[in-house]
């Protein structure tokens, strides 16, 4: 019995040893991250960021999205989205002119670039010292996945990022289910700017507006303008005859009542049947995760009869 007391005082003691040693462990040191950026500059981080500068909306919501939000120190100037965003700080970005010394200040460990920024801007930034990744514009949905993914990596929300793409594919195909079998495709004129209402412009094809709209089972009448962004005549308008028009420059005023009233518009269809809708641009041309909010938007007015 008294052997077998100092074994058991001995295991006590070699057990409370252990623990002491492994309380006062460091937890190991992350590993450094290395990925290719768009403008293919292999760019390291020591560690995840965890003070970010994004210079652009389209970041800006996609570091939101992926839950790396509270690693956000600095912001472009039209980062509105979330409103969270609205209490960073702005560099600037009006006209594409950032405040750089004010960048450096924040003591980022990473500037979130993207392609309103222009090389000559990373180099600048680099030449201050600044870690820089230059985020490419996706050209279609599953491009738009790979970008979350990029971000999740930089910021550490890897886990995240694979919980909200799956969500985000699943309401994909949810909308590709819903219009697979529909007979009518509507056929819809996005306005972009009517300042000029003989010449409003538009998008055509190789943009996401071209490709939600496709997706939510539509048809742009501008899919054949030559290049991604362009002005469609009235007159070309008229023989197109769009179902439904959608009001991309509503947030800078334009209404239905006015496009109604615009000379010769009234022969067209859309304006007959009163189907000229207003339509948060912002969803569509920044390349992020709203890009679903879009879609699923788009099916809801092109065809309302699907539940």
């Amino acid at each position: 019995m008294k052997r077998l007391s100092q074994l058991l005082l001995v295991l006590t003691l070699l057990a409370t040893v252990l623990v002491a040693c492994t309380s006062g462990a460091q937890p190991p040191s992350p590993s450094p991250i290395t990925l290719t950026d768009g403008l293919g500059r292999e760019v390291t981080l020591a560690a995840p960021a965890q003070l970010i500068v994004s210079l652009a909306p389209s970041n800006t919501e996609i570091l939101y999205a992926v839950g790396a939000g509270d690693q956000v120190v600095g912001r472009d100037e039209f980062s509105n989205y979330p409103e969270a965003a609205a209490a960073i700080q702005s560099v600037g970005g009006s006209m594409g002119d950032y405040n750089f010394e004010q960048i450096v200040s924040l003591k980022p460990d990473l500037v979130l670039a993207a392609e309103i920024n222009t090389p000559e801007q990373v180099k600048a930034l680099e030449d201050l010292g600044v870690t820089v990744y230059y985020l490419k514009n996706p050209t279609n949905i599953p491009g738009m996945f790979a970008n979350l993914e990029i971000v999740g990596q930089l910021t550490g929300h890897s886990a995240e990022v694979t919980a909200l793409v799956d969500s985000l594919r699943q309401r994909v195909t949810g909308v590709e289910a819903k219009v697979a079998n529909v007979t009518v495709t509507p056929r819809v004129f996005y306005e972009l700017d009517g300042t000029d209402p003989a010449k409003p412009w538009t998008a055509g094809a190789g943009t996401f507006i071209d490709q939600l709209i496709s997706m939510a089972g539509g048809e742009n009448v501008a899919a054949s303008l030559d290049g991604s962004w362009g002005q469609l005549s009235q007159e070309a308008l008229l023989v197109a005859n769009p179902d439904i028009i959608l009001l991309g420059d509503a947030a800078y005023g334009t209404t239905a009542e006015q496009v109604s009233a615009r000379p010769g518009w009234d022969a067209i269809q859309a304006v007959k049947t009163g189907q000229i809708v207003p339509f948060n641009d912002d969803t569509v041309s920044r390349p992020g995760p709203r890009l679903v909010d879009a879609l699923e938007e788009l099916v809801r007015i092109l065809h309302p009869e699907l539940k």
